[in-house]
């Protein structure tokens, strides 16, 4: 079932702070092998570590957060389904890369065309930002759904990084992946 046109993907704010946090700290707990922060540092470090990228005031120069609404009429009780964030290198000799960040579609969500949806508008806004040529992502080599997905929309496998992730001493190998704009 594709019912991803029952979704409205939109940039986070400020306002979305909390609905964001809370998605996030469950993608953190659910999947800790699948993301560099921990449950625990993020709790650490609070709902506030987002603030300037939710800011959105450099989402044109790739920096931004992309949110899945359970309906196109978003409130504060309409659930948040699913997130990705793009973040661009800021060395000089590397502003032609960016990265996916923070993945994740919530569990009951799952199936519907969320995650390419997302995907989809952040390969859309990407293409629009000067001098942006590559975006890459790491992807945990056990996640064939995820990397199926990645491969769908043009990403490619240029390597794998073995022992990426050290979770409660289980190392986990990391697949990398780049698509050229």
């Amino acid at each position: 079932m594709n019912d991803a046109t029952a979704v409205c993907i939109r940039q986070l704010g400020p306002a979305d702070r909390d609905a964001y946090f809370q998605l996030r700290l469950r993608g953190l707990k659910a999947h800790p092998e699948s993301f560099g922060q921990s449950y625990e540092e993020a709790l650490a470090r609070g709902p506030e570590q987002h603030d300037a990228r939710l800011q959105g005031s450099r989402a044109a120069e790739g920096e931004f957060l992309l949110g899945a609404f359970a309906s196109a009429q978003t409130s504060a009780d309409t659930p948040l389904l699913g997130v990705v964030g793009l973040s661009r290198n800021q060395h000089d000799k590397e502003r032609h890369k960016a990265a996916v960040v923070g993945m994740y579609v919530a569990p009951e969500a799952a199936g519907r065309g969320i995650g390419r949806a997302l995907l989809d508008e952040l390969l859309a806004r990407a293409a629009r930002i000067h001098g942006l040529r590559q975006i890459q992502l790491m992807v945990g080599s056990h996640n064939t759904g995820a990397r199926r997905l990645y491969e769908s929309v043009g990403f490619i496998k240029y390597g794998c990084e073995v022992g990426a992730l050290n979770v409660g001493g289980v190392f986990h190998d990391a697949d990398l992946m780049v698509r050229f704009m």
